[in-house]
């Protein structure tokens, strides 16, 4: 037997990769620190990796542990000897490591921005050490290099965020302003859910390379099986399983004008994939239990919107789903950023003239639609990451999506 030690464990990917990596029994063990002497004293349990808050719990309590544990005082692996004693070792550094390379990232001579001190972080200085980087900073909330003075470091080469915030559920949030940051060539976030982060949004809008943490997570969990086992896993692996987990979490949301479409290309999405088909029109009429039309009427739209917003960002947090909105959800950049950030975007691209009306109260004749796209394409295209034609056969749209998709 195998499995994950930590405190919180709900939303934990360990078991799935290690079910792809190899056909052992790998657990979650959400444990209390007052716990911590029964989980470790369990002869039942081979092995076990280990994560936040007991990497260094971990270490302390270990009998032996590798050169590399010992180099950066955490431990993320555990193996039971057969005379019962623990050896640990921390695989992490390997993972952000091949994540690291992965993106290209060179650190020899440059400067290096760490966002957060906690047990990460230190993984992430010693990467970078190794790799000749010229200076290493890291920031925390209330150290000698904080967010209050992070101007003194605009002249960063390379920024890894090790901290949670924009993690979910609390996706949106932001440590920086990147753009800042002008020297910036590289940006490194751990966080894997949102499969894109804000830092990481703006790291793309601004043409920085950058990277989330489900590389570093698939391959220090390689490694950790290889530990496990005694057996050599072949790297590629580690690309294969990024790319199911990846495909499985990323939502297939799209947008685009009213009456395009996109309710019956997302139920037909959803018979084809499997995936459950969320509406975030149908989210506000339930919340409100009132009609589109009628709240429009009632309150006017920017409270509509206020309603929408709302409901775009239930969805938008959502994994492995099918998601159709409203035709002016694209209009806030908050809703934008909360389509992107764990979803894949379809811009389903209309002719105005073939667009239906009914019941919609901001689109009732051909000329409004006409002005309408004029102002809401730029939109559109910016939260989109394809954009796809739609043919009055919604079945030939669909396969259309479905070429993006799985490209």
């Amino acid at each position: 037997m195998y499995g994950l030690l930590g405190r919180k464990l709900g939303h934990s990917l360990s078991p799935q990769i290690h079910a792809l990596l190899h056909d052992y029994e790998y657990k979650l063990y959400p444990t209390e620190p007052e716990n911590l002497d029964g989980f470790f004293s369990d002869t039942r349990l081979k092995g076990f990796n280990v994560t936040i808050p007991y990497k260094v719990e971990a270490f302390n309590r270990c009998d032996r542990r590798s050169e590399t544990a010992e180099k950066i005082g955490s431990v993320n692996t555990v193996i039971r000897c057969a005379d019962g004693s623990l050896y640990g070792d921390n695989t992490d550094y390997f993972g952000f490591d091949y994540m690291a390379k992965k993106c290209d990232c060179d650190f020899k001579g440059k400067k290096v921005l760490i966002l957060g001190s906690g047990g990460a972080s230190r993984t992430v200085y010693h990467v970078a050490r190794d790799g000749g980087a010229k200076e290493i900073v890291t920031v925390s909330r209330s150290g000698k290099n904080n967010y209050s003075n992070i101007n003194l470091h605009y002249d960063a080469d390379i920024i890894v965020n090790t901290t949670p915030v924009g993690m979910y559920p609390d996706n949106g949030e932001r440590l920086i302003d990147l753009s800042r940051f002008t020297n910036c060539k590289k940006a490194l976030d751990l966080i894997y859910n949102p499969a894109r982060t804000v830092f990481l949004l703006d790291a793309q809008k601004l043409g920085i390379d950058c990277i989330n943490g489900l590389y570093m997570l698939v391959a220090q969990a390689l490694r950790g099986a290889e530990i496990f086992t005694g057996k050599s896993i072949h790297l590629s692996r580690v690309d294969e399983i990024y790319d199911k987990i990846i495909s499985n979490q990323k939502n297939i949301a799209l947008v685009g004008m009213p009456g395009c479409g996109k309710s019956t290309c997302a139920a037909l999405l959803s018979q084809i994939t499997g995936r459950e088909c969320i509406d975030t029109d149908s989210l506000v009429v339930e919340s409100s239990g009132e009609t589109i039309p009628d709240i429009f009427e009632k309150y006017g739209e920017n409270e509509f919107r206020n309603r929408e917003t709302e409901a775009v960002h239930i969805a938008g947090k959502l994994s492995g789903k099918i998601i159709a909105t409203g035709g002016g959800a694209i209009l806030r950049e908050e809703n934008r950023i909360a389509l992107r950030e764990n979803s894949t975007v379809i811009f389903l691209d209309s002719n105005p003239d073939t667009l239906a009306t009914d019941g919609r109260p901001l689109s009732k004749d051909a000329e409004t639609l006409h002005r309408m796209l004029e102002q809401r394409q730029p939109f559109y295209k910016d939260a989109s990451d394809f954009t796809v034609s739609v043919d009055p056969d919604p079945q030939i749209t669909v396969r259309r999506i479905l070429k993006c998709i799985y490209l």
